[in-house]
C-alpha cells in the first residue's frame, strides 16, 4: 500500500475527500436507493484513496459496500431519469467493486464473477458497449462508448474473462478518437500515440481542457503515466491548477455537462468523483 503524505492531501483533495465522505452515503439515505454517481463514480474515489493511503472514513463507504456486494440487485436501482442506463449502471458499480477488492473491503472473487457476467452480457457483436454513441463526448454520468468500453475491460480483465477484454481491445483499437474523453480512454487502455498527441495538443491557456472539470480530469489522468514525455510535467502542473482554482467551496466540482453550463446533482457528484480521482493520481 502506498501512503500518502499528509501534505499532499492538503488543500483541495483533503476537502474534496471530505465532501465526498459526507456525499457518497446521502444519496441512499435520502432516497432509499443506490446511484452510478454517489455509489459508483464518487465512491470509487474514496475506495482508491483508501487503497493509496489516505485516512478516508470507511464508515461512510458502509452502505455502498453493502450495496457492490450483491450484483444480482444492481438493476433494481431506478436510477435518474435521463441516466439510467442499466449498461452504464453495470460498468459504474462493476469497476466501484473492482476497487473495493483491492481496497481489500470487499472479497470480490465470487461477487466479481457474477458482476463481469452482467457486464459482459452487454457487449455487442463488435465488441464495444455502445453507451450514449450518438453524444458528440461522454459526460461523467453516460461515459460515451469508448470510455464506457475501457472500463467494462478493465472489470473482463479483473474477473479473468480475457477472451472478451481481448474483443474490447480489439474495437478500441479501431475506434478514433473524436474529443478527450475518448482519447483519455484508449490513452488508458493501450497507451495510444495519437491519442496521447491529441490531449497535448488540446490543453488550452488556462491548464483546463475544454474549460471542463471532467475533461480535464481525465488528460490528467491519461497523462499520469507519460511523466516522463517532454512537457507533460509542466501540462499536469497547470491542470491541477486549474483543477484546484475551480473548487467549489463545500468541496466538490460544478457538473461537466453536455451541452455545458446545465444543473445536475449526478453529472456534479461524478465529475468530483473523477476530479479527486485525477488529484490523487498525479499526487504522486
Amino acid at each position: 500500500m502506498i501512503a500518502l503524505p499528509c501534505l499532499l492531501l492538503g488543500g483541495g483533495l483533503a476537502e474534496g475527500l471530505h465532501y465526498l465522505e459526507q456525499e457518497v452515503p446521502l444519496w441512499h439515505q435520502e432516497n432509499h436507493c443506490y446511484s452510478c454517481h454517489n455509489n459508483g463514480d464518487a465512491a470509487r474515489a474514496l475506495l482508491i484513496a483508501h487503497r493509496m493511503g489516505a485516512a478516508v472514513k470507511v464508515d461512510s463507504l458502509r452502505d455502498t459496500l453493502a450495496w457492490l456486494a450483491q450484483p444480482e440487485r444492481w438493476d433494481e436501482s431506478p436510477g435518474q431519469p435521463g441516466f439510467s442506463d442499466k449498461r452504464l449502471a453495470r460498468i459504474q458499480f462493476g469497476v466501484a467493486l473492482v476497487e473495493a477488492g483491492r481496497a481489500r473491503l470487499i472479497e470480490d472473487g465470487e461477487r466479481l464473477a457474477r458482476a463481469a457476467s452482467l457486464v459482459a452480457s452487454d457487449q455487442d457483436e463488435a465488441g464495444a458497449w455502445m453507451v450514449d454513441p450518438d453524444s458528440s463526448a461522454g459526460s461523467p454520468v453516460t461515459y460515451g462508448p469508448v470510455l464506457a468500453t475501457h472500463l467494462a475491460r478493465q472489470i473482463l480483465l479483473a474477473a479473468g474473462r480475457d477472451k472478451q477484454a481481448a474483443r474490447a481491445e480489439a474495437w478500441l483499437r479501431a475506434r478514433p478518437a473524436r474529443n478527450v474523453v475518448d482519447a483519455a480512454a484508449k490513452v488508458f487502455a493501450l497507451a495510444d500515440a495519437a491519442a496521447l498527441q491529441l490531449i497535448e495538443r488540446t490543453q488550452a491557456a488556462n491548464g483546463s481542457w475544454s474549460s471542463e472539470a471532467f475533461d480535464t480530469a481525465l488528460a490528467l489522468l491519461a497523462l499520469r503515466e507519460h511523466r516522463g514525455r517532454p512537457g507533460v510535467a509542466d501540462r499536469i502542473s497547470r491542470g491541477r491548477a486549474f483543477l484546484l482554482q475551480s473548487q467549489l467551496s463545500a468541496g466538490g466540482w460544478t457538473g461537466t455537462t453536455r451541452p455545458p453550463g446545465a444543473a445536475s446533482y449526478a453529472q456534479h457528484i461524478s465529475t468530483t468523483g473523477w476530479v479527486v480521482m485525477a488529484l490523487l493520481a498525479t499526487s504522486l
